[in-house]
């Protein structure tokens, strides 16, 4: 049986009101059920328009019963402001959603959290690095935030989750209109290691609207937002835009300059975005200390790390590459890539183009 509160909580996210009007209401008057019982003139002074407060004082007459019952029978959680498990970033915000439909969960290791966007129509290597740092970055705990979009967006969640990683999908529609809904496998296996979040009521439908909208939460759950290949119109742009608002770090990563994918990136970079080369360069901007996540079942735990570490150590006294190093290792390329980027961080390891890493030094006079 849902809570009284929770009840509050839903009709005012259903009025229609703002989620930055909703945050200014709730922290003027106190909570959802004052601001629903707020007289015309309150809510007038707090710059609600005409049909909003209209929606308002007819609260009851809202679905939010049926909606809350339907949510929770389809296997959703809601998480309101107040919950303790909402995301503590995205609280931080000046419009958070008021209230949160979840399918999967949120979890402590959340907190650290990096967007990857970007445009829906991909070149190869706009895929190649947003697997790559998706997939580094996932490795080494980090959740990575995306939008589950075509292109760079469904890129980024797939490798994180081939890492065995944690990801977010924030949705632009409800969650039983899906979009795209070529990614409703993709959405079901997220919830397994992460969560698909969305603001708007199940039975929304993708409106073009909504997805500006979203944008904001993909960036308010995260550190920073890592814009991978954009055009001048794409929605990535707006992402980094509502990033910088935020007070969030900005990331782009360099392209081609005849690319029109890489356009908007190179734009970014011009107006101060970090221009990014490895995993390592965001690590060092935000400050942060991470850990290699290591499989369970992954091969390189049939041996002490040290001696891993000391093996691809004196295969790396020449250059060599992600599949020559799995081969040698016997070792999955997730966990090499996860090993060589704690060795790059620890300055031993360099990388080098082509994809290729030497050692930075010699080991015992090799």
């Amino acid at each position: 049986m849902p809570s009284e509160k929770l009840t509050y909580w839903m009709a005012l996210s259903l009025t229609g009101a703002s989620p930055l009007k909703i945050r200014q209401a709730i922290d003027q008057l106190g909570g959802p059920e004052e601001v629903l019982s707020a007289s015309l003139e309150e809510l007038s002074s707090l710059g609600f328009s005409a049909p909003t407060v209209d929606r308002i004082k007819n609260w009851k007459s809202l679905p939010y019963q049926e909606t809350i019952e339907k949510s929770i029978r389809t296997g959703l959680q809601l998480l309101t402001l107040e919950d303790k498990s909402y995301p503590s970033y995205l609280r931080q915000i000046p419009d958070p959603p008021a209230l949160l439909y979840v399918q999967g969960s949120f979890s402590a290791s959340d907190s650290l959290c990096l967007a990857i966007v970007g445009t829906r129509h991909p070149s190869v290597y706009g895929l190649t690095m947003a697997e790559r740092f998706a997939g580094q970055l996932a490795e080494l705990g980090v959740t990575i935030v995306s939008g589950l979009a075509r292109g760079i967006d469904t890129q980024a969640h797939r490798a994180a989750l081939k890492a065995r990683g944690r990801t977010i999908a924030v949705l632009g529609s409800g969650h039983h209109c899906l979009y795209p809904p070529e990614n409703r496998k993709l959405a079901g296996e997220i919830s397994q290691h992460g969560a698909v979040i969305s603001e708007f009521p199940p039975e929304t439908i993708p409106l073009p609207e909504n997805f500006p909208r979203r944008n904001r939460i993909i960036s308010g759950l995260s550190r920073g937002v890592l814009v991978v290949e954009a055009g001048q119109r794409s929605g990535a742009l707006i992402t980094a835009g509502l990033a910088a608002e935020q007070n969030r770090e900005v990331f782009a990563l360099p392209g081609q300059v005849s690319s029109p994918t890489s356009s908007g990136a190179h734009r970014l970079l011009k107006e101060g975005a970090k221009l990014v080369e490895s995993v390592q360069d965001i690590l060092e901007e935000l400050n942060l200390q991470v850990q290699p996540v290591i499989a369970e079942n992954s091969s390189i735990e049939n041996q002490p790390a040290e001696e891993m570490e000391k093996r691809l150590l004196h295969l790396l006294a020449k250059p060599c590459s992600l599949d020559e190093l799995s081969v040698a290792t016997a070792a999955s390329v997730s966990s090499i890539s996860s090993l060589l980027v704690k060795l790059e961080l620890q300055g031993r390891v360099r990388s080098l183009p082509g994809k290729r890493y030497q050692r930075t030094r010699k080991i015992n006079g090799n």
